[in-house]
């Protein structure tokens, strides 16, 4: 593992021309802001938003006449746990159902009349202030308060927030982001899509103590130049049961916890996004820009596949000083329509970004093992009689620095210890089925969940060591060059969506959307320029290791390095859909 100086990002943002003093900070100033007349100021929130303390806040400085807080106007816990029931599984752990329902079903429509004729008999000024605020009043002045995915899932772990209509926030935080994952998040998105183009102000309570308001058009404005430039969302780090230390080091992160073991570096959908106004930055989910601007952002035929949906996801996983990761595999697509209503499936790759010298990825059966004597194995192990043998059944690839291991859905994998991977895969995130977890707990000193039921309905045993060897492993083949660069296929498999693409350079390298999102990793090399041919951006500089997304409305771009003359190539992963 090659030491350097942590020149990772983990705080990008994108600023806003002419954006300031369109922005606030301080429940003074917000009110201040918020003051003008109005009959009706609607505060429309997403689901983990502290919404009584919003109203606290607000209604302390406003002093309205009338105060209406949604979460009065829902039907009761009961009638809501019956309403989402069907979507959550039962008592499976991880998995439910996708939801279709609406945010509407969830109230009580008598309280809503009443809500709604009181709000018409006042002559004063009212406020409304929760989730669906704007299903009672559409409001003289709409304020968004929105918040990211993560950001939800820590005040879960925190205890701090519960589910949708549910008096949950002291359950286990795994069984409130099961869910919001199902439930929650599906409904408040399908309300939010609509809302974006009517905001006339954005609430940033991402840090409690330092509340943030942006003019909703500045927001906007800032989505639109987001969608004209490269740029990065705001990655998080986890730590793993199996989790190492490399991110630790290069990415500058806090010595405190134990290890790292996930970076979520562009999953748009739970990634946040910050935009700078002046010298205020606002977080907002990044999955705002997605629907905001879909076609713009991912392009004409990726929207027409997968709709306002970001189907690429560029993820960490290390293990180096770590352990094996749980050995697994990924459902059909069929399988996965029908088990949990995703209309696409987590095809994936592993590319090392970085590897030990014992760094090795368990990928495809062996040639002529019975499929269900290896079932019976991984069921004795379950039980724990005895460990599950691994290396019998499954062939174990030694992994090197830039090596690229493609994994379709329905093949058995994992990565082993001292491998930094970079994941490049769909999007659907959740659905994994571990088969074995090498006997250990989580994080939480308990069992994680093993899902061998769906995992043996999906393994495709066709996929043996030859099979994988000619197919999966290394699939590197030169496709164009020019003085400077050469440009290699990598991945993924020709039965994934995903194509992936290598650039090696010591020259500038003209690259294209071609009508489609990319998104690029720097994998070797310390920083380079993305620039515009045209100079249609300011020249955007990342650094290594860092993931970028460029917008299929963005076009021809190049990318050169830093440095005039290299000491050695450097290298970027692209990956787009394939069309």
């Amino acid at each position: 593992m090659r030491s350097r100086s942590p020149s990772y990002d983990k705080f990008p943002f994108v600023s806003v021309p002419g954006g300031a003093g369109k922005a606030t900070t301080g429940w003074d100033s917000i009110t201040d802001r918020l003051a003008r007349t109005c009959h009706v100021l609607t505060v429309e929130c997403y689901p983990g938003v502290d919404t009584v303390g919003v109203c606290r806040e607000l209604a302390d400085r406003l002093d309205p006449v009338l105060v209406i807080e949604t979460r009065d106007l829902l039907l009761c816990e009961c009638a809501i746990n019956r309403l989402v029931e069907p979507f959550l599984g039962g008592d499976d752990p991880v998995f439910g159902f996708l939801s279709g329902l609406t945010l509407p079903q969830f109230f009580d429509p008598e309280r809503v009349a009443a809500a709604r004729a009181d709000v018409e008999a006042c002559t004063g000024q009212v406020m409304i202030v929760g989730v669906g605020a704007s299903h009672i009043h559409p409001g003289d002045v709409l304020v968004y308060a929105d918040l990211a995915r993560w950001e939800a899932q820590l005040r879960f772990r925190r205890s701090e927030s519960g589910n949708l209509g549910a008096d949950n926030h002291k359950c286990a935080w795994s069984q409130q982001y099961k869910r919001a994952f199902f439930v929650d998040w599906r409904v408040a998105d399908r309300w939010k899509r609509p809302l974006i183009s009517r905001w006339d102000f954005v609430l940033d309570t991402h840090e409690a103590s330092r509340p943030k308001l942006v003019e909703g058009g500045a927001v906007r404005d800032g989505l639109k130049e987001c969608l004209t430039r490269p740029f990065r969302v705001v990655p998080f780090f986890d730590p793993a049961p199996w989790g190492g230390q490399w991110m630790r080091e290069h990415c500058g992160l806090d010595p405190a916890p134990p290890n790292f073991g996930w970076c979520f570096d562009c999953v748009p959908e739970e990634n946040s996004l910050y935009l700078g106004f002046g010298d205020v930055r606002i977080e907002l989910p990044s999955v705002d820009l997605l629907y905001y601007r879909p076609r713009s952002l991912l392009g004409d035929r990726v929207y027409a596949r997968f709709g306002d949906e970001f189907p690429i996801r560029f993820d960490f996983l290390d293990t180096i000083g770590g352990g094996n990761l749980s050995f697994q595999v990924h459902p059909t697509t069929e399988y996965i329509q029908g088990a949990f209503g995703m209309h696409y499936t987590q095809d994936e790759s592993y590319y090392m970004l970085d590897a030990g010298p014992s760094a090795s990825v368990y990928l495809g059966t062996k040639e002529g093992i019975d499929p269900e004597e290896m079932i019976r194995a991984l069921e004795a192990a379950q039980t724990g009689s005895e460990p599950f043998d691994a290396d019998r059944f499954v062939n174990r690839w030694p992994a090197q620095k830039h090596d690229h291991f493609l994994i379709p859905a329905g093949t058995v994998h994992c990565s082993g210890a001292e491998a930094m991977v970079l994941e490049i895969s769909a999007t659907p995130y959740i659905f994994t089925f571990k088969l074995w977890d090498w006997g250990r707990l989580g994080l939480d000193g308990k069992p994680r969940p093993i899902y061998l039921e769906h995992g043996k309905r999906v393994i495709d045993w066709n996929r043996g060591t030859q099979w994988t060897r000619a197919n999966l492993v290394n699939r590197f083949e030169t496709i164009a060059e020019g003085k400077g660069w050469h440009e290699e296929r990598t991945g993924l498999h020709e039965m994934e969506f995903i194509e992936t693409r290598r650039h090696w350079f010591t020259d500038t390298v003209a690259h294209d959307t071609h009508g489609g999102v990319n998104v690029l990793n720097l994998v070797e090399g310390e920083a380079a320029f993305v620039e515009s041919p045209t100079g249609a951006f300011e020249p955007f500089e990342v650094h290594y290791a860092e993931t970028f997304i460029v917008p299929a409305s963005v076009g021809s771009y190049t990318i050169r390095p830093r440095q005039s003359s290299p000491a050695k190539p450097m290298g970027t992963m692209k990956a787009f859909v394939r069309t």
